[in-house]
């Protein structure tokens, strides 16, 4: 018996002492010095216009941040600052089957971001982020655009978001 209170002792000075603190939002950032971030509207340069595509994706841009961090959200002139536009939003046919039909097709957004930080400026950089999904021609794109577009637009916020403050 005294075994087992030894041990149970002994593992718990071992779990207070070795506590480490971990960050389950995944943002590295030192709040004594970044206070704000800024996120300017991205306006769709898309050649092909999905007319709520610049809203959606400024909206949940801004939104991953102001949930994940304790950053100020400001308009312009933030301790971080993220601009750009949306340059891409294209299908392309894919799984070309008998009599040449394609089967799937792929939709791809892309987005141009600027970011700077005024306190690391080695930390600034441009930078182009994309992803897309792909869907069945059985089905028609008014079906599934804004589903679609709703999982590229997060995927692409996580792409910027771990660019800029998760330093992984």
């Amino acid at each position: 018996m005294l075994k087992k209170t030894s041990l149970a002792i002994l593992l718990t000075g071992v779990w207070v002492a070795c506590s480490i603190s971990y960050k389950f939002n995944g943002a590295s950032i030192d709040y004594t010095k970044v206070k704000s971030i800024s996120i300017r509207d991205f306006p769709n340069m898309a050649p092909l216009v999905y007319a709520p595509l610049a809203d959606k994706f400024t909206d949940q841009l801004k939104d991953k941040y102001v949930r994940q961090t304790r950053l100020q959200l400001l308009r312009e002139n933030g301790t971080l600052d993220l601009e750009g536009e949306i340059t891409g939003y294209n299908f392309a046919s894919q799984a070309v089957k008998d009599g040449m039909y394609a089967s799937m097709t792929r939709l791809t957004i892309t987005v141009r971001v600027r970011y700077s930080n005024t306190v690391n400026p080695d930390e600034d950089f441009e930078q182009t982020f994309s992803a897309y999904r792909e869907f069945s021609n059985e089905s028609q794109i008014q079906q599934v655009q804004d589903q679609l577009a709703e999982e590229i637009i997060k995927e692409i916020v996580e792409q910027i978001y771990n660019a800029t403050v998760a330093n992984w």
